[in-house]
């Protein structure tokens, strides 16, 4: 895990985006359930939750063969990026 990123890492893709909002509003999802609410491929969302476990963002719990992934709580900067798209979004 690398807490170091830059904002384009992150906020730089669109499909980054309904992801972290999809798991802020969900809490923890599996990979179906996370495509379904982004209305995004299987395999993209795999790779881009990928890319956000390696810098810190999203966390990866394993339940048996079930991946839950959850936004990274524990990292500070985690927080920040939330209260961003919230006022973004005028939530």
């Amino acid at each position: 895990m690398n807490d170091e990123f830059s904002l384009e890492e992150v906020l730089g893709s669109k499909v980054r985006i309904r992801i972290l909002k999809a798991l802020f509003r969900l809490g923890e999802a599996n990979i179906t359930r996370i495509a379904r609410e982004t209305n995004t491929h299987f395999s993209l969302v795999e790779k881009h939750l990928q890319k956000l476990k390696e810098i810190g963002i999203v966390e990866e719990k394993r339940i048996g063969r079930i991946r839950l992934f959850g936004l990274n709580y524990s990292n500070p900067k985690v927080h920040l990026l939330m209260e961003l798209i919230r006022s973004m979004e005028g939530t």
